[in-house]
């Protein structure tokens, strides 16, 4: 489950659907805010910082343009647009699927992540829909991976988030996925497969270990091609790659898999091999209205 919080109001507007960064300024002794810039983001280079402060995109709370040799004062924010060089374009689309005046529910592509990370920024799904449909508010309310397709639910009312929200926070959502993956050996129906998932070796990794589960995932074989199968898969809990853990564990990992049961060397931008897994549904019964709702995506994962 994601956790949302509402940003400080910023100074800067949204810019191409790219919402303003911010860092609070910690007690220290730098003599200008680029030093202290440079200290804190060795990553980014001095003339990454220069460029934005000779263009008036770092200020103060108050709106004020900072320069290079803006004195650093601690105890406040600034405000500044994160940037990123030579970004490779995800050549995939999203696909509106309903839209309300409290929720936008999309079919998000493989190999496109919800929100900026790493290296994505422009080529991610909220920035996208920010600069195509003008929605400022926009807000994710729930995870999905990136290698991961299919349905996601994003918020466009402020007032509304919290209701919406808290369905995710109490387990109130009925998610349905289905997956590619070999045929599992003595298969005798539909079951519910249980662990104890914790953080694994790399970060970004969980790893089963004994004890207590705490996670659980309804499996179920919907069709056969060969030795590949379709499955539906139902998170009955919320655990960070739950799906992909449980079916590894199983010794069908879900065809294409980069990091279970084994992390594979980085594959950059190869948009050949997505995972063959997929959002397919989630329903709940609305806050609002106490209608039940059910979105489904119009994607299907080939053989």
């Amino acid at each position: 489950m994601i956790q949302v919080h509402e940003p400080p109001k910023s100074p800067l507007p949204v810019r191409d659907g790219v919402a303003p960064s911010y860092i609070w300024l910690q007690k220290g002794s730098w003599p200008t805010i680029l030093d202290f810039l440079n200290q804190r983001f060795p990553e980014v280079g001095s003339t990454v910082w220069l460029g934005r402060l000779d263009r008036g995109d770092v200020v103060d709370e108050s709106g004020q343009v900072l320069t290079c040799s803006s004195p650093y004062f601690w105890g406040r924010r600034i405000f500044y647009y994160r940037e990123i060089e030579l970004e490779t374009p995800v050549p995939f689309k999203e696909n509106i699927l309903f839209r309300d005046a409290h929720l936008l529910v999309v079919d998000k592509p493989h190999f496109l992540p919800v929100i900026p990370t790493g290296r994505f920024l422009h080529e991610t799904l909220l920035v996208r829909l920010k600069d195509q449909l003008k929605l400022d508010a926009l807000t994710p309310i729930h995870r999905l991976d990136r290698e991961t397709a299919g349905v996601m639910i994003f918020s466009l009312n402020r007032q509304t988030r919290g209701a919406y929200q808290s369905l995710f926070q109490q387990r109130s959502v009925r998610k349905k996925y289905q997956a590619l993956a070999r045929h599992l050996n003595n298969y005798a129906g539909p079951f519910v497969y249980q662990s104890r998932l914790v953080p694994g070796t790399p970060f970004f990794r969980m790893q089963e270990m004994a004890g207590t589960p705490n996670s659980e995932t309804a499996i179920a074989l919907l069709e056969q091609q060969g030795n590949v199968c379709r499955y539906q898969l139902e998170p009955l809990t919320g655990r960070k790659h739950q799906l992909r853990v449980h079916m590894a564990a199983l010794g069908i990992p879900i065809l294409n898999d980069a990091f279970y049961p084994a992390a594979l060397p980085c594959k950059g931008d190869d948009f050949s091999q997505p995972l063959k897994l997929l959002s397919q549904s989630i329903q709940f019964v609305d806050p609002l209205t106490g209608l039940d709702r059910c979105f489904e995506s119009d994607m299907k994962l080939l053989y």
